[in-house]
């Protein structure tokens, strides 16, 4: 069974950057799409960013286009979410979805598998 771990999250200021890293259990991850998501109090959950199998092909959330930036590492069966200029608005926790049965990168596609999550706190 697919099981996907985040970590990378903590608390940083206004304008500082985080790396979030979501390792696969499994690594036929390969062949499955990569989707980043985030979920604030309060707000319905936003795909984030979302990667193609082959990491060709991704899709930024408007809010995040020019400072997150998503890759994978399928030889290490590993998504990342490289976050820059963070803003309060950012603060969120923050999951990794995946699905064996997608390949592209449309993050309004309804992913089977979900991490549990992490924290992203950024201040004021």
């Amino acid at each position: 069974q697919l099981q996907l771990v985040e970590s990378g999250g903590g608390l940083v200021q206004t304008g500082g950057s985080l790396s979030l890293s979501c390792a696969a259990s499994v690594s036929t991850m390969v062949y499955y799409s990569l989707g980043w998501f985030r979920h604030a109090p309060g707000m319905e959950r936003e795909g984030v960013a979302c990667i193609s199998s082959t990491g060709g092909l991704a899709n930024h959330a408007d809010s995040v286009k020019g400072r997150f930036t998503i890759s994978r590492n399928n030889a290490k069966s590993t998504v990342y979410l490289q976050m820059n200029s963070l803003k309060p608005e950012d603060t969120a926790v923050y999951y990794c979805a995946a699905d064996p049965a997608y390949t592209d990168y449309n993050c309004a596609y309804e992913y089977q598998s979900w991490g549990q999550g992490t924290q992203v706190t950024v201040s004021s």
